[in-house]
């Protein structure tokens, strides 16, 4: 069973950086993410959100079915703001703006972008030179669809590194992470970071990110 880091610990619920790789969901081989967690901390636990399983970062885990309720209507109603970084070769169509149109599940569970917008997805996003040949993105996914950041990505023509499901460059880990959660619950703010990886083109990053002005 794989070692889960606690990034924050609260009465009510964890922030942990859930690693590349670990499942929303139980699989032949691995328990989910939360089972896992649950049984490292010797404690029941309630899933809040998901992320991708390839997706790394910030995944925030209930300690009680009232928190869950609670924490998960802030998510449901965009009440939390969420920050993901992520790295892409080529240039992008546009370096910075918004995202939007509804998605479609097409085959093999992919989605894609449509050009209507009856339920759109929304994602802002800014754009930073990294090294030659590639970009990092902060992106600020005002819904949570089923791989939303990365078909947005791929509708900017540059598809997430190692997302070998939408066209990314071959690398061996997706470098998508969720960055950072913004939210006020109980009358408490909280902005809660984790920090990146150190594989591949995320350790290119700069020290310091700043998130975009609104």
């Amino acid at each position: 069973m794989r070692k889960l880091t606690l990034v924050f610990e609260h009465p009510d619920f964890y922030i942990i950086d859930k690693p590349t790789g670990a499942p929303m969901h139980a699989n032949d081989n691995e328990k989910s993410v939360v089972h896992q967690l649950s049984a490292q901390l010797n404690e029941p636990l309630w899933p809040v959100h998901r992320l991708d399983t390839p997706t790394s970062g910030a995944l925030m885990v209930a300690r009680s079915a009232a928190a869950a309720a609670a924490l998960g209507h802030l998510f449901e109603h965009q009440q939390i703001t969420k920050y993901y970084l992520a790295i892409a070769a080529g240039k992008p169509k546009k370096k910075q703006g918004t995202i939007r149109g509804d998605m479609q599940k097409i085959r093999r569970g992919n989605w894609r972008l449509l050009h209507q917008y009856d339920n759109p997805a929304v994602t802002h996003f800014i754009s930073y030179s990294l090294i030659p040949g590639y970009r990092y993105y902060v992106l600020n996914p005002v819904t949570g669809r089923t791989h939303q950041l990365r078909v947005a990505l791929k509708s900017l023509g540059t598809p997430i590194c190692g997302d070998d499901r939408y066209g990314g460059e071959p690398m061996e880990h997706l470098h998508l992470h969720a960055w950072r959660l913004q939210f006020v619950y109980l009358e408490q703010c909280f902005d809660i970071s984790v920090p990146w990886p150190q594989y591949g083109l995320f350790i290119e990053l700069p020290e310091y990110i700043a998130i975009p002005k609104k």
